[in-house]
């Protein structure tokens, strides 16, 4: 019978940690990550030294300038957020605007080493939203963004039956598409020598425009605008004297194919 003979077992030792060659490589770069990290986010020489701000008319800069710092000065954990790296420039606009109304866009942009530029747009009145006693500056968005004492006799005059409050400055009151389609309407009457007196946006499918001369129009946003206008021109051309215009009561140009108008009686 044979006999088996089987090998000892041995206990293999394991190797120290700190023989091994990819321990030290980790750390390594861990040291120096940890310093290109320190250098670029908390070493002075990348520190926001000066914020420079440009654009702005109405918006004191002194303004804008206190509201970036009061977000760039903040803490992460223990350390300042002042490094021109760590700056998150998706908040400081989304607080620029927030706060400032008369703001239309902001755009920032890091210089290197340790400038901060922050460049205003504001926005532009293309009309007077009045609401009962109260007068706001509209833009081009449909954007209430400033109160102003009385009415401005050089703008567009604009109300709206669907507003049942007082608006706040922001907030957005007609729609983009609305105001564009009004203001053609302005531009357009313009050319055929009707001053506009007031707008007042009735429903989404109705624009009452009101002349100088105190007879309506009466507009379908929803509708084809550039046929309403055809249908309007040609009845102030062809079956309207000159003479009577002042004479009208309405001009309806919301149905069909045809513009029926009034006199008063």
């Amino acid at each position: 019978m044979k006999k088996i003979f089987r090998k000892p077992y041995r206990i293999k030792r394991k190797k120290s940690i700190f023989k091994n060659k990819f321990f030290w490589i980790l750390i390594l770069t861990l040291i120096v990550f940890g310093e290109f990290f320190y250098l670029f986010c908390f070493s002075n020489f990348f520190q926001i030294k000066e914020i420079k701000i440009s654009g702005n008319e109405k918006v004191p800069a002194d303004q804008i300038l206190s509201r970036v710092q009061q977000e760039i000065e903040q803490k992460l954990l223990f350390f300042s957020k002042k490094s021109i790296f760590l700056v998150n420039l998706i908040q400081i606009k989304k607080e620029i605007l927030n706060d400032f109304p008369l703001i239309a866009e902001v755009n920032l942009e890091r210089k290197f080493p340790a400038i901060l530029e922050v460049k205003i747009q504001e926005r532009k009145p293309v009309a007077i939203f009045n609401f009962d006693e109260s007068y706001f500056f509209l833009d081009k968005e449909g954007i209430v963004f400033e109160e102003i004492l009385s009415e401005n006799q050089e703008l567009l005059k604009i109300k709206s039956q669907t507003q049942k409050e007082k608006p706040e400055l922001g907030e957005r009151i007609i729609e983009k598409e609305i105001i564009s389609k009004i203001l053609k309407i302005f531009s357009e009457l313009e050319n055929l020598k009707i001053a506009i007196k007031e707008v007042l946006i009735i429903s989404d499918e109705r624009i009452n425009v009101k002349t100088s001369e105190d007879w309506e129009i009466y507009f379908d946003p929803k509708k084809d605008l550039n046929w309403q206008l055809t249908k309007l021109k040609v009845d102030l051309e062809n079956l309207i004297p000159f003479e009577r215009r002042k004479d009208l009561e309405y001009i309806e140009l919301r149905f069909g194919d045809l513009a029926p108008f009034k006199y008063r009686d």
